[in-house]
């Protein structure tokens, strides 16, 4: 037979290269490139498919690629516990969803959901210290703000994720004093 007449003949290819260009590790999401920090991987990926696979290089930006990914998850799990903790069990996937046919709900709303998202990352743990800002969060607050819910959710995500100082040490409880 040819695999011509096959239709699934090329299913294997076909999702491995869905996934090399869904920078968000998300099946078929059609947002990717749309957003700066979208493209920054984007590029990555651009340059490292350019590179030979045995050099030091190709292994430098699979790596920056795969912890940008998992940064990324990271994030975004810490965004989908706190909806759920209030109440947006089945909510909380389709509040994370945007695409680039996405609005924001009020444009009045910008202001304030640009506030919350500099706020948030100012004074939570949410975003890790060298993550930059998102677009794609600030249509979450959007949505918050819509659900009057940004206010409940800042509060959680402080209470969740608090702030913790340069000198803080996360593995460290507390200590016995010493004698």
């Amino acid at each position: 037979l040819c695999s011509n007449n096959n239709p699934y003949a090329s299913f294997g290819a076909t999702l491995a290269r869905d996934e090399e260009q869904n920078l968000w590790s998300t099946p078929h999401d059609v947002t990717h490139t749309e957003a700066d920090d979208d493209r920054v991987l984007y590029n990555m990926i651009v340059v490292r498919n350019q590179l030979d696979k045995d050099s030091e290089e190709w292994q430098k930006l699979n790596y920056d690629i795969y912890t940008l990914r998992q940064t990324r998850k990271e994030v975004r799990s810490r965004w989908k516990h706190i909806l759920e903790d209030l109440g947006f069990q089945k909510e909380a996937d389709s509040l994370l969803s945007v695409t680039k046919l996405s609005i924001i709900s009020d444009s009045q709303n910008m202001s304030k959901a640009r506030d919350i998202l500099l706020k948030l990352s100012e004074e939570t743990n949410i975003f890790p210290t060298s993550w930059e800002l998102s677009e794609r969060y600030l249509f979450v607050v959007d949505r918050l703000i819509a659900l009057d819910a940004a206010d409940e959710f800042f509060k959680m995500a402080s209470a969740v994720y608090p702030k913790r100082s340069p000198g803080d040490r996360v593995d460290e409880g507390p200590r016995a004093p010493q004698r």
